[in-house]
């Protein structure tokens, strides 16, 4: 088995996306650090419930944890808006509004990742990385 995935973010968010399919109330993922902005800032959204890092040889391992057990996925609906083939940039004005408010998307700005509320509250454009709701 590989460690190297062409598309990070797209690995990641189908692991997320088959989990919740299947059941399941965590993944585990080889780390890095554009893993773990996207995981955090689901966690600050409120998407996901937690996450740790563990190390091991040779790459440490993100541990999310999507929900508790007996509760439901807050996640609906996840996928990749910018793909390596053709990228989505957008101006702080064009951020795209998802399910009336109620779901989200998580831009990669000059400033780092985030939602496109706080980059709206900002003022920052960037490129659109994830729809979740």
């Amino acid at each position: 088995m590989s460690l190297q995935s062409t598309d990070q973010i797209a690995d990641l968010i189908t692991r997320i996306r088959n989990a919740i399919m299947v059941g399941k109330t965590e993944i585990r993922v080889p780390t890095s650090k554009l893993k773990i902005s996207v995981i955090d800032s689901l966690k600050n959204a409120g998407y996901i419930e937690s996450y740790e890092i563990e190390e091991a040889k040779p790459r440490s391992i993100l541990h999310v944890i999507i929900n508790n057990e007996g509760t439901p996925a807050r996640i609906t609906e996840i996928s990749k808006v910018s793909k390596p083939g053709r990228r989505v940039y957008v101006g702080s004005e064009e951020i795209p509004v998802v399910k009336s408010g109620r779901g989200a998307v998580l831009i990669s700005t000059s400033k780092g990742i985030m939602t496109g509320r706080e980059a709206k509250k900002q003022h920052l454009g960037g490129e659109i990385l994830v729809k979740v709701y």
